[in-house]
């Protein structure tokens, strides 16, 4: 792959203190090194088959489908993925850009704790020491999560700032980054940030499209009309979408978090409703004041509720080349229901925003046209949280 500038259009940049810029030139010259290294490719191709489990299925769900009686729908089964998500597609590529460039301590940030899980397998399986960041808020909805870590062997740091949530982990990872850049290396789990970690991020997940799309000529003998995947900060949609991003037939749609309704402050929709500023070091629309302050977002998902987007997808909204739309709480559940009653699949909150949409989607086109949703994550997680929200009357 060339070398990109660190922008999409407008989007992207690297808006951070000078001594974290000289730390990043160091990480996005390694990067481009070992991304056209055949040997750093055997070793990623290795892993990715021999421990992650990969390629995995492009499960075409057929009862879903009759049932709904439009387009057929395929799930492209990340949650079959060592871990359970797609998260553990980047740990691994990052853990070894990491390996090679001798850092042997990895921090990362996490919201739904699938990252963070992630992280904290690769960091045993390479023999490194392992910091999570979690917002307090995260870590009492995914206990279990926080115990997958610890049982890993990683520290678990609850972050109590600000809302306690995705987005004050990550800023407290920056910090410990900045402090300790000489032996630490930071994971970073999504398709944001400032420069290289965007690229990184989507080039280590576009495993995702690149089997899709192989498998879907494989069954149905031509490209899809429609793929879909949920948008918190974007890593598995643009996985999804990137090796689609030329074929212009095929419409690529993200699914936002409309947590408790658009027209209420409890949203993470920053596409749908945030503006242009920068977050994190980098420029997006994000959910913010008139200051330029992030706002306090929400999602019943941990892993959607971070108040920016990739900036990769704030390009494809802005040049038309992606739509994004977003899902309530109430409905994602309510898929998340009918995904495991009709096809014996529990998704993760987060992918069940992706499956709501989709569902309506099939159901409103004919039975000529084909749709691909990422499941990028499994539900084991979201189990305890999701019987306690159906207790409390959330579909009511």
């Amino acid at each position: 792959m060339e070398k990109n500038t660190g922008y999409f259009g407008k989007f992207g940049g690297a808006f951070v203190p000078e001594i974290l810029k000289v730390v990043l030139k160091v990480v996005e010259e390694e990067f481009y090194k070992c991304i056209l290294d055949e040997e750093f490719l055997k070793e990623l191709a290795y892993y990715q088959k021999q421990y992650v489990g990969r390629e995995n299925p492009l499960y075409y769900a057929e009862k879903l489908s009759e049932k709904l009686g439009g387009a057929k729908i395929y799930l492209k089964r990340e949650d079959l993925n060592h871990t359970g998500s797609h998260k553990i597609n980047n740990a691994i590529g990052q853990a070894l850009l990491a390996k090679k460039m001798g850092k042997n301590r990895i921090i990362a940030e996490t919201g739904a704790g699938q990252h963070g899980v992630a992280t904290a397998t690769v960091c045993a399986l390479f023999g490194m020491d392992c910091t999570i960041y979690m917002g307090e808020v995260d870590t009492k909805r995914q206990a279990l999560n926080v115990f997958r870590m610890e049982l890993l062997g990683a520290k678990v740091v609850t972050v109590t700032t600000g809302t306690a949530t995705l987005k004050d982990a990550v800023d407290v990872a920056l910090n410990d980054f900045v402090e300790n850049e000489k032996d630490t290396y930071y994971l970073l789990g999504s398709a944001v940030g400032p420069h290289p970690y965007p690229t990184m991020v989507r080039e280590f997940q576009s495993i995702i499209g690149i089997e899709a799309r192989r498998q879907i000529i494989q069954a149905e003998g031509r490209l899809p009309d429609y793929l879909v995947a949920c948008v918190g900060g974007g890593s598995n949609a643009i996985g999804l979408f990137h090796p689609f991003f030329n074929d212009k037939d095929v419409k690529m749609i993200g699914v936002e978090p409309a947590g408790k309704g658009l027209d209420t402050q409890e949203h993470a929709a920053s596409l749908t409703k945030g503006s242009v500023g920068i977050i994190h070091g980098f420029k997006c629309y994000n959910i913010q004041d008139e200051k330029g302050e992030p706002l306090p977002v929400y999602s019943v998902a941990a892993g959607l509720d971070y108040p920016g987007v990739g900036p990769e997808h704030c390009y494809y909204k802005d040049t038309g080349r992606a739509k994004y739309v977003s899902v309530t709480d109430k409905e994602s559940i309510t898929a998340l229901l009918e995904l495991s009653r009709v096809e014996g699949i529990i998704p993760a909150i987060e992918s069940a925003h992706a499956i709501a949409y989709g569902i309506n989607l099939a159901a409103s086109l004919t039975k000529d046209k084909v749709i691909i949703i990422n499941l990028s994550g499994r539900g084991d997680k979201d189990a305890a949280h999701v019987k306690e929200m159906l207790e409390e009357g959330i579909l009511a």
